[in-house]
């Protein structure tokens, strides 16, 4: 309504000036300024009047409805109070009647439980009374038999005892007689000495000697006679023992190596690298050489090309590592890429590869020969030795090998074929790893089995199969025996021409050191020993008797392969020319 009346007052104010002066009509529009602000402010006033009106009214209808919402609380408070208290007080009633019930019955069942309690002590008193009556009576007729038990002892004591007493008598009468004939023999053996003092005199002097040349000749003739004793014992011996031995041993190695039969090896550690012509070889040593220092630096071994025509050598002291090289060669050249970087990345990839390989063979040889409970690393250990070569023999077969037979030997004569089997794939672990660690290889393997806690014998063994160490069990000589049956076997082991020619020198030089020798032969590959004597220095006697002490020296001062024949013969020749 205001604002309807400020309009119409603008209006009529337009109207009126539009007909005045210019003064008047600077008037009339402040007029206008001064009625359009008064508007203003009067729509304000009037805005907030409403507002506070509304806000009034709003209050008051919120203070009726609070109102009436305590007095329907209380209302409805009073009435649940009231429902609430008749229902405790019928639940109260109900309670006490049941709790009334409840004793009533109770104190019926504690009077029926009391009689029944004193009905039970009752036979339990009687039980009690019965048993301990009748363990009275029982231990009152055990104290009867021990007291007649001690007085059959005591009889048995003072019998003893009188016997005893007599035995005493018959010792003491027996010891006056005993004296009484020591005295008797110390008498008599007087008398003997003194007589025998007066022959030997009497034989000084028939005889012309005295005792001390008497002594000497006989001991000479006792000497001869034991020597020719002794070299017909030597022989009777050997014969037995070498008929006895042969059969036994033939049949237990026989059965053996029926078991196990092992290729003939004829391979060698070889790093040769066949090429498909010489211009590979400018390929692998590469613009100033960096493809081949690329190769010695990944692998750890030397590549050597000479003038062997469409090959390389690949050098290395450690075995893995040149059969890494080796293959990382053979898979360049067949590639036919060559530059560093392919080189890294084959030989990272022929790393991998062999040491897969190794673990395989470990595991393969382990469950082959079915030995269990085996660490981890010696498990790798042995895989190595599947790339390590002893006189063109592979170590990893000759361990089997030697595994293989000592198990059926010991199977044969009653010990642990399991712990036999250990040790003989054991025995020469060490060579897996003799290229890094000095010493050798059986001190090695021993000390390694140590520290992975093998079993003390496996450890004994592994030292001792060389002589290195005191052997404490037979399975160190078993280990040692099949090692070299092993390594012996026609066609297991490539041996170089100077150590041959130098053990068919240590055997002559052995043969020819003893006195009365004429000439002394290696012969038959140093498998036999054959030594002429002088039959006019040396007799049957003393021949059989140095055969024996020449078998002995050389099995304490050689290593050899297999077994020597030692043969000593001693020859007469009579010859006479016909004129």
């Amino acid at each position: 309504m205001l604002s309807k009346y400020l309009f119409d007052a603008l209006c009529l104010a337009d109207s009126v000036a539009t007909g005045l002066s210019a003064t008047t009509q600077q008037s009339v529009n402040r007029l206008q300024q001064w009625l359009i602000m008064g508007g203003v402010f009067a729509l304000l006033f009037l805005v907030i009047f409403q507002t506070v009106s509304e806000s009034r009214r709003h209050r008051r209808q919120t203070d009726e409805e609070q109102k009436k919402a305590e007095n329907e609380a209380n209302r409805i408070r009073s009435n649940a109070t009231q429902q609430a208290q008749s229902e405790a007080d019928r639940i109260l009633a109900n309670a006490r009647e049941k709790a009334e019930l409840a004793k009533t019955h109770a104190a019926q069942e504690i009077e029926v439980m009391m009689k029944d309690a004193q009905v039970r002590a009752k036979e339990a008193v009687l039980a009690a009374k019965d048993a301990f009556e009748a363990s009275l009576a029982e231990r009152r007729q055990e104290l009867a038999r021990s007291e007649a038990r001690l007085a059959q002892k005591e009889d048995n004591v003072d019998n003893k005892l009188t016997q005893l007493q007599e035995r005493l008598s018959d010792l003491d009468r027996r010891e006056a007689e005993s004296r009484q004939k020591t005295e008797q023999l110390a008498r008599r053996e007087q008398e003997l000495q003194q007589l025998a003092n007066r022959q030997m005199e009497e034989l000084q002097r028939i005889a012309g000697l005295t005792l001390d040349e008497a002594k000497k000749q006989l001991l000479t003739q006792l000497e001869g006679t034991l020597q020719t004793e002794r070299a017909q014992l030597i022989r009777r011996y050997q014969e037995d023992n070498r008929q006895t031995l042969a059969t036994e041993g033939q049949k237990i190695m026989v059965e053996a190596m029926q078991r196990y039969a092992g290729d003939c090896t004829y391979e060698r550690t070889t790093s040769l690298v066949p090429l498909p012509n010489d211009e590979m070889k400018g390929r692998i040593i590469g613009r100033e050489g960096r493809n081949i220092r690329t190769i010695e630096s990944a692998t750890g071994a030397s590549v050597l090309i000479d003038d062997t025509p469409q090959a390389v050598v690949i050098s290395c002291f450690d075995p893995v590592r040149r059969e890494i090289a080796r293959q990382t060669m053979e898979k360049l050249v067949q590639d036919g890429r060559i530059h560093p970087a392919r080189v890294e990345e084959i030989v990272n990839k022929t790393k991998k590869e062999i040491e897969a390989s190794i673990q395989k063979a470990g595991n393969e040889t382990v469950e082959q020969l079915g030995i269990t409970n085996m660490k981890p690393n010696l498990v790798g250990l042995l895989g190595r030795l599947k790339y390590r070569f002893s006189f063109g023999q592979n170590v990893l077969d000759h361990s089997i090998e030697v595994a293989t037979i000592m198990g059926s030997i010991a199977a044969n004569i009653g010990l642990d074929e399991q712990l036999a089997r250990r040790t003989g794939l054991l025995h020469d672990i060490g060579k897996a790893v003799d290229h890094e660690i000095e010493g050798s290889h059986a001190l090695i393997g021993a000390d390694l089995l140590r520290r992975a806690g093998e079993n003390a014998t496996v450890v004994n063994a592994v030292a001792a199969h060389h002589e290195e160490a005191e052997k404490t069990s037979l399975y160190a000589e078993l280990v040692q025996i099949c090692d070299t049956i092993s390594a012996g076997r026609p066609g297991a082991r490539a041996e170089t021409t100077e150590l041959y020619l130098k053990r068919l020198e240590d055997l002559e030089k052995i043969g020819n050191s003893y006195a009365g020798v004429e000439s002394c032969f290696a012969i038959q590959a140093g498998r036999e020993l054959r030594v002429l004597v002088r039959p006019e220095k040396i007799s049957e006697t003393q021949a059989t008797i140095m055969a024996h002490d020449l078998a002995e020296r050389i099995e304490r001062e050689m290593r050899y392969p297999g077994q020597i024949r030692v043969s000593v013969i001693r020859e007469t020749r009579s010859v006479e020319y016909a004129k």
